[in-house]
């Protein structure tokens, strides 16, 4: 028997009026945030927008890029001499040697974990039984993962560089730390995404758990886990400056000494330098992006 086309079509109405004054709440929501931000920042005393707006402000900017530019400068720009491009080239390949580092080490130690951190392998589901041993070791690697990523690049270079030589093994060590953390969320993500049929039937056919783990999951992550890698290594290419302003090395270090002593046009030159790498990392991981998939 089927119901009355009134019931019906009010029971739609209804669910409907419920779906959208939700999404209208969200709106309104999200556009009271946005006054009261606005409103802040127009109406309140210690927001900053006074001196955003100050003739002040916009003159002591145009001065700042005035000295980056070397304008009236009494001594030669930085960046018009040989010798200090090949001085800060080392610095650079240092700066770059550290992000092969902390990536590196990074992927290592993810590699051999993110299939433990992932919820479906510790509880059984992807073709073995229930093991307590396996669920402790899901819980312990994602409270690894969590604790790592949640303390930033900075703070590890900081509490490293108290028991390391300050240098590139400090700030490697710290990007190393922290990208584990991402890096291990996203890949255990993309195994409980994974169609199980495979490692099932291999389970089904009498594999151990290691050779389903091992031939029936990692092949269908393993792609994955390495476009995250090299997406991983373009933000740790630019974080290289963070953790060089604790004396973790590289350009970071200088950047942070040339700011202190006031050579801005060293500044510049080292600015020049991120941004080669950063376009560099940023092709050169493109390429290997490519490759993968070709492969």
């Amino acid at each position: 028997m089927t119901a009355p086309k009134g019931i019906t079509g009010s029971r739609g109405a209804g669910s409907g009026r419920r779906a959208m004054s939700f999404a209208r709440a969200s709106f309104y929501g999200f556009l009271l945030l946005a006054a009261l931000s606005w409103g802040y920042l127009l109406l309140g005393g210690d927001s900053g927008l006074d001196e955003f707006s100050s003739s002040k402000t916009w003159g002591n900017a145009s001065r700042f890029l005035q000295e980056l530019a070397g304008v009236d400068s009494e001594v030669r720009p930085a960046f018009l001499s040989l010798s200090r491009w090949v001085d800060t080239g080392r610095l650079a390949y240092q700066t770059l040697a550290m992000s092969v580092l902390a990536i590196g080490m990074a992927g290592l130690a993810v590699l051999v974990t993110f299939l433990p951190g992932a919820r479906n392998v510790g509880s059984g589901e992807l073709g073995g039984g229930f093991s307590l041993r396996w669920r402790l070791l899901y819980y312990l690697l994602r409270g690894l993962f969590a604790v790592t990523r949640a303390v930033p690049e900075l703070v590890w270079a900081l509490l490293l560089v108290f028991f390391l030589s300050p240098g590139i093994l400090a700030g490697a060590v710290a990007l190393a730390i922290h990208n584990y953390g991402v890096l291990g969320k996203l890949s255990s993500e993309v195994v409980e995404n994974l169609d199980p049929a495979p490692a099932r039937a291999l389970r089904s056919a009498g594999a151990s758990n290691l050779q389903m783990l091992v031939y029936g999951i990692m092949p269908q992550a393993l792609p994955h886990f390495v476009t995250y890698l090299l997406y991983r290594w373009e933000v740790v290419i630019r974080t290289t400056v963070v953790v060089g302003f604790v004396s973790a090395g590289g350009l970071g270090r200088e950047l942070r000494l040339s700011l202190s002593f006031f050579h801005y046009t060293d500044v510049t030159q080292i600015i020049i330098w991120y941004l080669i790498l950063v376009l560099a990392v940023d092709l050169m991981a493109a390429w290997l992006r490519r490759l993968a998939r070709f492969d």
